[in-house]
């Protein structure tokens, strides 16, 4: 197949228009073109009174190498590359110890799901409830403020990314078009099918719990085993090399390929290898807080006359701004027409996140608005940025009310340096409640004097941005890993102990849906490639 970029057509274009852009595009009669599917659609918005579609298509011709002769250096006409996704090897008929993998978040569901397609059947070891009642256990927390440490929008089956936007896009390298295989997936267990092709496809969180749902029971139909509220307190070592697992109830569970993908809130985790001796260092990652505005007033700017549109859906944004102390600032995990919830996991603290339906169409748009920081900033530990991030933690629990409440702030009021004592037009979406306070008080100097210049710098790409009335909400701690498990870039596993796979976003390689669920494949491919490897030398 032949792939044209760059096809554009307004908004209100007809079906039938893409394929006479097709035959412009290739000086061709239609009855030259075989067929065509669309692989990506975006829009660009630049002149909001004449926002275009922009297509990328994947044409099927007669004679493909005819046509590409004509256009010799085209830059919007070549070969479709082969997305094909193509299994490295295949279980061994000689007996051989089942894989185990520690969290069902993206990176260990695909990793399980690969395994169990090659007939690895893998045993995944989950420390939360399956995701239908860990959705009943985060709903409770946020009404009636029970949390329950092991079942909460961080841990359970999905991972933190179930309680999120569902987003589905990444700025990894994909040169195997392994995004492709986890989109096809999950098509393939209930999401829809545009998800192969918009520009920044999402799913939402009551989508994404059937669909997790669906590629269990694929997972367990190829021989695979899942055993939720197993948290994995020990690991088993010998010389090096992985043997197993100790669960919190004292069961032993042996296996010489483990993946690691706890996800980046595993605290207890982190510990554990860290007095095992697995080699772990402290990474960057960025802290701030919650900022929601009316989504109308985020369609308006970026749509403007075609705010609205049912074709556009709720609009989103992504700002930077570099500060004059030398801190970055940046949106993050931008949920048009969300909410902002609870997102904690240890009593006595608190942490926010973003979340949207598949929808978006609550009132308020929200996105993280948050400082970069650098182990600098915490030194002398490799735990250093867990106790950093608790740190702050405490504070907003505190800052809130102690009850699970977050601290809040107009905009207007974080900007002139005094406290709120009040709530403005922007209804705040948090639950269970929120606390007017002043919350320089929640973060360091640097943070709070790079997010008081970052946000009127951000008023001149989104007019509004700094509404009186728009709300901050504290505070967001988890936008990353604090530790990265150091693993080898040729075979995956950790540095210092052989049959230990780091994963995922918690080990540090990852972040958001698609990047963990990717890195979940490759690292179930060098898991397979080891056992057959191993299997077949003579004993």
């Amino acid at each position: 197949m032949l792939r044209l970029t760059d096809i554009r057509l307004p908004l209100d274009h007809h079906p039938d228009d893409l394929k006479q852009a097709i035959c412009d595009r290739l000086n061709l009669s239609g009855d030259a073109i075989s067929g065509f599917t669309v692989y990506r659609r975006n829009y660009d918005a630049r002149k909001k009174t004449a926002i275009m579609f922009s297509y990328t298509l994947d044409v099927s011709v007669a004679d493909e190498q005819a046509v590409l002769a004509r256009f010799p250096n085209h830059p919007h006409i070549r070969l479709a590359p082969d997305m094909t996704y193509r299994f490295v090897t295949r279980a061994p008929d000689v007996p051989f110890m089942r894989p185990l993998i520690i969290g069902c978040g993206p990176c260990g569901l695909f990793a399980a799901l690969i395994l169990a397609q090659s007939g690895f059947k893998p045993i995944v070891l989950e420390r939360g409830k399956n995701v239908r009642e860990r959705t009943q256990d985060t709903f409770g927390f946020w009404r009636e403020r029970r949390l329950d440490p092991e079942s909460n929008v961080q841990f359970g089956e999905g991972g933190a990314g179930t309680f999120s936007d569902g987003k589905l896009h990444t700025q990894i390298r994909d040169p195997k078009h392994y995004g492709r295989k986890v989109l096809s997936e999950f098509v393939k267990a209930g999401a829809p099918e545009e998800i192969l092709y918009i520009g920044k496809p999402h799913i939402g969180t009551f989508r994404l719990v059937r669909i997790i749902e669906q590629m269990r029971k694929d997972i367990i139909a190829l021989g695979g085993e899942f055993r939720f509220m197993s948290r994995v307190d020990d690991l088993l070592i010998e010389n090096g090399q992985t043997k197993g697992v100790v669960l919190s109830n004292g069961e032993t569970i042996f296996s010489d390929h483990i993946v690691l993908a706890p996800g980046h809130s595993a605290r207890d985790t982190f510990d554990m290898l860290y007095r095992r001796g697995i080699q772990i260092e402290a990474k960057p990652f960025s802290i701030g807080f919650r900022i929601e505005h009316p989504q109308s007033l985020i369609d308006r700017c970026r749509l403007g006359p075609n705010a609205g549109n049912p074709l556009l859906g709720a609009a989103d944004y992504k700002l930077v701004h570099h500060c004059k102390n030398g801190r970055s600032v940046y949106s993050f995990c931008m949920c048009p027409g969300g909410t902002v919830v609870a997102a904690a996991s240890e009593p006595g603290r608190l942490v926010t996140n973003g979340m949207s339906q598949y929808s978006r169409n609550e009132r308020n748009a929200n996105a993280a608005i948050v400082v970069d920081i650098t182990p600098e900033d915490y030194p002398g530990h490799p735990l250093a940025g867990v106790a950093f991030q608790r740190q702050l933690e405490q504070k907003a629990f505190e800052l809130g009310g102690s009850n699970y409440n977050a601290p809040c702030q107009l905009v207007g009021d974080f900007l002139k340096g005094k406290p709120s004592t009040r709530l403005g037009s922007v209804i705040p979406s948090y639950q269970p409640g929120v606390t007017p306070c002043d919350l320089s008080q929640a973060l360091p100097g640097y943070a709070i004097d790079a997010l008081r210049e970052a946000i009127p710098a951000f008023e001149r790409s989104i007019p509004g941005f700094a509404l009186e009335d728009a709300v901050l909400t504290g505070t967001e701690t988890r936008t990353s890993s604090p530790v990265r498990i150091t693993r080898n870039r040729d075979d995956f596993q950790s540095v210092n102990v052989r049959g230990l796979y780091p994963a995922g976003e918690g080990a540090g390689y990852a972040g958001g849906i698609l990047s963990s669920a990717v890195d979940g494949i490759m690292v179930a491919e060098a898991i397979a490639q080891d056992i057959v490897k191993k299997t077949s030398q003579p004993s």
